[in-house]
């Protein structure tokens, strides 16, 4: 790829994420951070494990995605009935014109571009599971046979962190095949006001889409590969693989966490990054860059102890000492 084509490409990629981001910020008020970083996430090819209170745009900011983008969108309510087939879909006995019956199968509401996965710890871990095989190859078994899932595949999950009762802790498997945990913060007052005013008015505003429905998911894969080439310097590997050797390994870490970051988290630092230096409008990722992502790519990865819990140290400041340990030896 020669400099000029490469320097379309990215305008190109700039112009579709502020256009999307753009989108969103219309009917959903504050969290711009969350979105920028569930937006990375995206075009990196990941998904997403989202916290927070009730009612402070969770849903909203994953519907508006869909919409944004014009792909398709199912939400799965998760409960302590839910059985792993009405996630992925099964098999009916169906009889034809002739009379002859025979199994058909019925697809599930994991075959959607973006799936939402609302308060994915209230169901079992046997349907939680039923996620993992999506996850992490974009098909589902049923019954022995294989069905792919049209790319874009992105799942977006969420949890409440208030309410616990009748939860299912998430196996560690299953947190690792998030590519980022982002946390929703509770709006402000002023980021109150513009809800309230924006949500009760006359005419609330719509998201429009940025790519037609034709291209929509082309278009997407397009700028998920662009992604990959991004050029990433061998210190940097050394320094994103430092990172993660640290979150086992740092003087803060032996004393409060058990296990450390998966090479998963690895991985997704140096994707996370790629698209921030698109961003940036550069072809090549910065030590910047992955300090930025570091945070929601580690912290649901890191299994603390009992002593992190009894001395109220949690997986961020742990990751925030990581950092700075890292920064410290760097020539």
């Amino acid at each position: 790829m020669n400099a000029a084509v490469a320097a379309e490409a990215i305008r190109d990629f700039q112009e579709t994420f502020t256009a999307v981001r753009r989108e969103i910020g219309k009917v959903v008020v504050g969290h711009e951070s969350a979105v920028e970083l569930i937006l990375t996430a995206f075009f990196a090819g990941g998904h997403v494990l989202i916290e927070g209170v009730p009612g402070i745009g969770k849903t909203l900011i994953v519907r508006s995605l869909a919409q944004a983008l014009d792909l398709s969108f199912s939400r799965v309510q998760f409960t302590v009935d839910l059985m792993p087939a009405d996630i992925t879909g099964t098999r009916i006995v169906s009889e034809g014109t002739d009379g002859r019956r025979e199994f058909v199968f019925v697809p599930g509401p994991v075959f959607a571009h973006v799936l939402l996965a609302d308060e994915i710890n209230r169901a079992t871990p046997k349907t939680q599971s039923a996620l993992l095989e999506a996850m992490a190859e974009q098909q589902v078994t049923v019954a022995g046979k294989t069905y792919p899932l049209a790319p874009p595949f992105f799942v977006l999950a969420t949890l409440n962190p208030i309410e616990m009762e009748g939860t299912y802790r998430l196996p560690e498997a299953q947190l690792d095949r998030f590519f980022f945990k982002v946390v929703l913060d509770y709006p402000s007052e002023v980021e109150l006001e513009r809800i309230l005013g924006t949500t009760t008015g006359a005419e609330p505003s719509t998201v429009s889409p940025v790519l037609g429905r034709d291209s929509a998911a082309v278009r997407v894969e397009h700028l998920k590969q662009l992604v990959r080439q991004v050029l990433v310097a061998p210190h940097i590997e050394r320094y994103v693989a430092t990172l993660v050797r640290l979150t086992g390994t740092e003087d803060t870490a032996t004393r409060y966490v058990a296990y450390g970051s998966s090479p998963r988290g690895g991985q997704a630092l140096i994707l996370g990054a790629k698209v921030l230096a698109l961003l940036d409008g550069r072809p090549h990722v910065t030590v910047d860059d992955v300090d930025r992502v570091a945070l929601p790519a580690f912290r649901h990865r890191l299994v603390l102890n009992f002593a992190a819990g009894a001395a109220g140290v949690d997986a961020d400041q742990i990751v925030t000492r990581v950092l700075a340990s890292a920064r410290r030896a760097r020539p």
